[in-house]
């Protein structure tokens, strides 16, 4: 028995040591991605806190009670808020502002996203939630923004708001970490013109970006070393520091200094508040990356690693102030011995680099996923590794950013200016994520609403006075993350406002089944050979664009498939749950409708396999109903399908390769294969299922066409001139200079047909 149970257990140790290994490596990556902008942070700290008026108070207990403040903030906000409690609130392993979303979108009808696409019941990433019991609190609050619209909207619109900070926020990173970091040249040539440093930055940022293309994969891996180096750096410089001038100053981990520091700085006291938020800038984005780690390994980087060397590097550096009052306005270089002085320079250029990376990336992932459901214009995403999905590039992004950063670097050349607006930026954020997890602890997590309360206003009331301080210096540099949300508000908000009435009027405007096949008998319809894809946004009856198509030129082709491409307010829908596909009207009618869903963090695949790849689930669909016998049992009625999902079954391969004179390229799991069979299958061998298949296939080889709308939305006469505004000025400008839906799924223009309409809304 002691045998056999040895036996047993070697194979669960060797599986433990593989899921440890397997979380250390997760840990040691996300140091090039995750932490990049939280441990950039010491460089300009200090001097952005006593850059105002607080440079009056130069005393032990000021620069204690700042030191203080700093620690008591890296311990509240990253360490209990973010790495404890809102990395729980992950949706299927994505974090981030829209993850939170979606997970109200999802367990209620708080959300405005999941009434743009229905159907999804049937996807298991939605009901794989832990069900807690529903307290009256939970129902309370839900069924109050399920009875009010304009609180839904006003949600939406907020997290929208968080979402703008977030792509300000990839400004502002940039340009503060890179400037700052440059300007440490000017401790060792003090006479070098501030020129030359701003000169400097831009090089460095046009480098940043020029370089984005290649994608992470590509240059990531140096990005770990670098930080940790950086880490490294700062945690042993604090400590020689701590021990070399003052040792004392480990007594500011007492909140008392709290006290003491604002019973003596007063209101100038209040006033820093806006610098030394700037310690915890980068928390949000240990969130936002959840979804290329696990919680596990973001745990254990902070807590082990990026906590104790951030602490060790302020307390360093305050007990070097404590000596050197006069070194505040450059305290970090100062700070170093003379011996590491160019190597840390060095190093901190390229950990500015490295976390700047951290806030691109994270900026073109948000985009893909605002753009995915519906809240962004259409723009190119380009995938960098076939690996891993996340690491995209957007070229439109990629630019605008840098153009702004360049602006931002010459117009403000300061970074007490810039340090003002990018500490609004991150608070903004951080309030932003405490409001909606008030949401997520009382609907979705169905907790007690004492037990949120107490998460928002502990939380909320730091970060509140955080807030109060940074609003106090929008005259001063504030203004400009405010001016960039608004400005990023006004694209997503008309967007999405626009893409609602859109889906909406052809909701409204769909032809019955009955209906449309009534019109064709009645018009001598000629049909034409071929196999045409109708792509639309319905998923019941016919789309008003086709119906428009046939009434002017009554002709289709003989076998039609309806195509709805849907993005779920999941992060990713299983493969085997990506296709549904069902039958319109009756057999001998050969039209198909085929729904294929996507999650909002994932792609779409090339378009050759996506042809394929529908042929092959409308052949599974044949065999499936073959299999079951219901081929009858589709309405013609109502217009109302037999939808089944469909999985490529060998069945089907064998069908298509058996009855086509050449090869086929399907994508199954791995990738695409090519087959060539030559017997026809058993389960195939009944003359109607045979000859169906076999004309599709025959229609197949005579050609295949792509019909889509080219709409034109306007608002109706009699609408408020605001949304006269939004719909025929922002929305249309927006779809004028974004790019076609055919470009986007890739339609070869040759065997396109674009169906010309005017929507009045």
């Amino acid at each position: 028995m002691d045998v056999e149970g040895g036996a047993v257990q070697e194979p669960r140790k060797k599986a433990s040591w593989g899921w440890q290994k397997g979380t250390l490596l997760l840990a040691y990556q996300s140091f090039g991605v995750v932490y990049g902008d939280l441990c950039i942070s010491p460089v300009y700290v200090y001097k952005n806190t006593f850059s105002g008026k607080l440079r009056l108070h130069e005393e032990d207990e000021e620069i204690l009670g700042v030191l203080s403040l700093v620690f008591w903030s890296l311990t509240l906000i990253p360490l209990l808020k973010y790495i404890i409690l809102v990395l729980g609130a992950d949706d299927n392993g994505e974090g981030g502002t829209f993850a939170l979303y979606s997970l109200m979108c999802r367990r209620s009808r708080m959300g405005l996203l999941n009434s743009l696409h229905a159907g999804h019941g049937s996807v298991s990433s939605f009901n794989n939630d832990e069900l807690c019991k529903e307290t009256r609190s939970s129902l309370a609050i839900r069924g109050f923004f399920e009875k009010h619209h304009s609180l839904r909207v006003v949600l939406l619109l907020f997290v929208l708001m968080g979402t703008s900070m977030v792509i300000g926020d990839g400004v502002l990173t940039p340009t503060m970490s890179v400037l700052s970091a440059v300007s440490g040249l000017r401790i060792k040539f003090p006479e070098l013109h501030e020129n030359y440093t701003v000169l400097i930055a831009c090089v460095v940022l046009v480098g940043l970006f020029a370089l984005q293309h290649y994608g992470t994969r590509r240059v990531g891996f140096l990005f770990a070393p670098i930080l940790l180096s950086w880490l490294a750096c700062i945690g042993g410089i604090g400590i020689y520091n701590i021990f070399r001038w003052n040792p004392t100053v480990v007594r500011a981990l007492s909140p008392y200094y709290i006290y003491n520091f604002f019973r003596k700085a007063g209101r100038d006291g209040w006033s820093s508040l806006g610098g030394i938020v700037l310690c915890i800038t980068g928390a949000e984005a240990m969130f936002a990356d959840l979804g290329h780690f696990s919680k596990l390994s973001l745990r254990l980087g902070f807590t082990i690693v990026v906590y104790p060397c951030l602490v060790l590097a302020y307390m360093g550096e305050a007990a070097y102030l404590s000596k050197h009052r006069e070194d505040l306005q450059s305290s970090f270089y100062k700070a170093l011995p003379d011996r590491v002085f160019w190597p840390v320079l060095i190093i901190a250029t390229l950990a500015t680099a490295v976390g700047s990376q951290a806030i691109i990336s994270a900026t073109f992932s948000i985009i893909s996923q605002c753009r995915a459901l519906g809240c962004f214009p259409r723009i190119k995403v380009v995938h960098t590794s076939s690996h891993v999905h996340g690491q995209i590039y957007i070229p439109e992004v990629n630019w605008t950013l840098m153009s702004l950063c360049l602006a931002v670097t010459i117009g403000f050349r300061d970074t007490e200016m810039i340090g003002n607006a990018y500490g609004l930026a991150v608070i903004l954020v951080m309030f932003a994520t405490t409001c909606l997890m008030f949401l997520v602890i009382t609907t979705v997590w169905n907790r007690s609403v004492l037990w949120a309360a107490l998460f928002a206003a502990g939380f909320g009331s730091v970060e509140l006075m955080y807030l109060s301080a940074c609003l106090a210096k929008v005259p001063h540099g504030g203004w400009l993350p405010l001016l960039l949300s608004l400005a990023t508000l006004l694209v997503m908000s008309a967007w999405h406002y626009g893409t609602a009435k859109k889906q909406e009027y052809e909701l409204q405007n769909k032809v019955c089944l009955d209906h449309f096949l009534g019109l064709s008998s009645g018009m001598g319809l000629v049909r034409v050979p071929g196999v045409g894809f109708v792509y639309s946004d319905s998923v019941a009856g016919v789309p008003p664009m086709f119906a428009h198509f046939v009434t002017n030129f009554p002709a289709f082709h003989r076998v039609l498939v309806f195509v709805s491409l849907q993005t779920l307010t999941v992060p990713k829908v299983p493969p085997e749950e990506r296709f549904l596909v069902g039958r319109i009207g009756r057999p001998e009618h050969r039209m198909f409708r085929c729904v294929v869903r996507y999650g909002y963090k994932e792609g779409r695949w090339d378009h050759f396999n996506f042809e394929n790849q529908l042929l092959v689930k409308v052949l599974e669909f044949l065999q499936l109903q073959q299999a079951d016998g219901d081929g009858e049992r589709c309405s013609t009625g109502s217009g109302e399908m037999s939808v089944i999902p469909a999985a490529p079954s060998q069945a089907v391969v064998d069908a298509l390769a058996s009855m086509s004179s050449g090869e086929i390229d399907y994508y199954a799991g791995s990738g695409a294969k090519k087959v060539r069979f030559e017997e026809l299958p058993a389960a195939w061998r009944r003359e109607e299922t045979m000859s169906e298949v076999r004309e599709l296939l025959e229609e197949r080889e005579a050609g295949v066409s792509y019909m889509i709308g080219h709409t034109c939305v306007f608002a109706h006469e009699s609408s408020s001139a605001v949304k006269k505004f939004a719909v025929n000025v922002v929305y249309g400008f927006l779809r004028r200079n974004s790019r076609r839906p055919a470009v986007v799924l890739g339609i070869p223009h040759t065997s396109l047909i674009e169906v010309g309409m005017v929507y009045r809304v």
